[in-house]
């Protein structure tokens, strides 16, 4: 999920290129950045930092609405996905667990 979530800021980033001239930091800068984040954030998920990291990234994505209003939206919608993700994921977890137990 992280890595189609790097995929949508970039493709936000092209549009907020053309958007934001003005800006301390270009916007294609920043959604390269945060890409290459949720990138590395994905590798990383086997240790807590990497967990860490991910949440990092869908604050960052939600801030990201500043330069593009949409991904307000879409960073929203990726957070609570990311949320969904762990909870799911905890739950097979235990599952497994339970199940390679018996």
């Amino acid at each position: 999920m992280l890595i189609m979530e790097a995929l949508v800021v970039g493709f936000a980033m092209l549009v907020a290129k053309d958007l934001s001239t003005e800006r301390a930091i270009p916007a294609s800068v920043l959604g390269l950045g945060i890409a290459i984040l949720a990138i590395v954030a994905a590798a990383c998920l086997r240790v807590r930092w990497g967990w860490i990291l991910g949440w990092v990234v869908q604050v960052l994505v939600i801030a990201v609405g500043f330069v593009v209003p949409a991904m307000y939206f879409l960073g929203a919608l990726f957070a609570v996905l990311f949320g969904a993700a762990i909870v799911v994921g905890k739950k097979g977890e235990a599952a497994r667990a339970a199940f390679n137990k018996s």
